[in-house]
C-alpha cells in the first residue's frame, strides 16, 4: 500500500504522458543500470551521492526518486530531498516493481546526449503541421519535458543539427524519420519502447493525418483540420508547438480515457 511518501507504478503510470508528471530521477547504482540499460519514461539518472549538486533544480516541483527496487537509495535520496523543501516520493518496488508490472521502459542507448543544461536538443524543418508537432510532444511527454526544438529551413536541418549537437527529426535519410509507411511519429514508438494501446491508437491517428491515408482513422480528418488550423493562427513555429503541445494531450487522453464515452443532444429527453 502506498504511504504518503511513496507512489505505486500503476498510480505513476497514470501521470506520465500528461502535463502533471512529477520530475522522475533514477538513483540506480551503475552495477543495476548497466544490467538492464533501460529507463522509465521521462526519467533522468542522477547520483545519490551527490544531491546537494543538483536538489537546487528541482524547488518547487514534485519528484519522485527510483532505485532498483525502491529501497535504501531511493527513500534516502527522497529523505534528503525532502529535508531541502522538495516534495519527493519514491516508487514502490523500484524500476523492479516497474519492469514487472511490464509498463513501458525507453532504452537508454536511443536517447540523444544532454546539453550542458541537461536537455535534448532536436531539429526538424520550419512551419510544422502534423508530425513534426506530434513528434516533440511525444518527446516532452515520455523522453525529455525540457527537451528544446529548433525548426529551421528544410535546406538547413542536417548542418544546424551538426553545429549545434541538435538531432535531426522528420527528414529524409536520418534515423528518426518515416520507415515504409510508418511516420516518424510511429518510429518513435517503437524505438521508444512506447507501444501502449492509447500511444498505438493515436499513432494511428497521427499516421493517417500525417499520410493523406484518412481511411485508416475515423478521427483523422478533425485532426488534420486542427493541425492546418493552427499552422494558420501561428506565424511563429514555437508558438504553435506549445498550442499543438495542448491539442496533442486532448487526443491523448481520449484515446487512453474516453474512446467509449458519446455525447448526445438534447441532454434531457422527455420520456413516452
Amino acid at each position: 500500500m502506498s504511504s504518503y511518501t511513496s507512489i505505486s507504478p500503476d498510480k505513476l503510470a497514470r501521470l506520465i504522458g500528461t502535463a502533471h508528471t512529477p520530475v522522475l530521477v533514477d538513483v540506480r547504482t551503475d552495477e543495476d543500470f548497466d544490467a538492464d540499460p533501460r529507463v522509465i519514461p521521462n526519467a533522468v539518472r542522477r547520483s545519490h551521492s551527490d544531491t546537494d549538486g543538483w536538489v537546487g533544480l528541482l524547488t518547487g516541483r514534485a519528484v519522485v526518486v527510483i532505485c532498483h527496487k525502491g529501497k535504501k537509495l531511493s527513500e534516502g535520496t527522497a529523505a534528503w530531498l525532502r529535508h531541502a523543501n522538495v516534495s519527493a516520493e519514491t516508487l514502490e518496488g523500484g524500476f523492479e516493481g516497474w519492469k514487472n508490472a511490464k509498463l513501458p521502459l525507453v532504452p537508454a542507448s536511443k536517447l540523444p546526449a544532454r546539453d550542458a543544461q541537461g536537455r535534448t536538443v532536436w531539429v526538424t524543418r520550419a512551419r510544422p503541421k502534423i508530425d513534426r508537432i506530434a513528434c516533440p510532444w511525444l518527446i516532452r511527454r515520455f523522453i525529455d519535458p525540457n527537451a528544446v526544438f529548433l525548426f529551421v529551413a528544410p535546406s538547413e536541418v542536417i548542418a544546424v543539427g551538426e553545429r549545434f549537437n541538435a538531432v535531426p527529426f522528420d527528414i529524409e535519410n536520418v534515423f528518426w524519420s518515416h520507415r515504409g509507411e510508418l511516420c516518424t511519429f510511429d518510429v518513435m514508438i517503437e524505438e521508444f519502447g512506447l507501444a501502449t494501446p492509447p500511444l498505438l491508437r493515436l499513432a494511428t491517428m497521427v499516421r493517417a493525418a500525417d499520410t493523406g491515408r484518412l481511411d485508416l482513422s475515423p478521427e483523422a480528418p478533425g485532426l488534420l483540420a486542427a493541425s492546418l488550423g493552427l499552422s494558420r493562427m501561428y506565424d511563429d513555429d514555437l508558438e504553435q508547438l506549445e498550442a499543438g503541445i495542448a491539442l496533442y494531450d486532448a487526443f491523448y487522453r481520449w484515446c487512453r480515457d474516453a474512446t467509449g464515452e458519446t455525447h448526445n443532444w438534447p441532454a434531457h429527453k422527455a420520456k413516452p
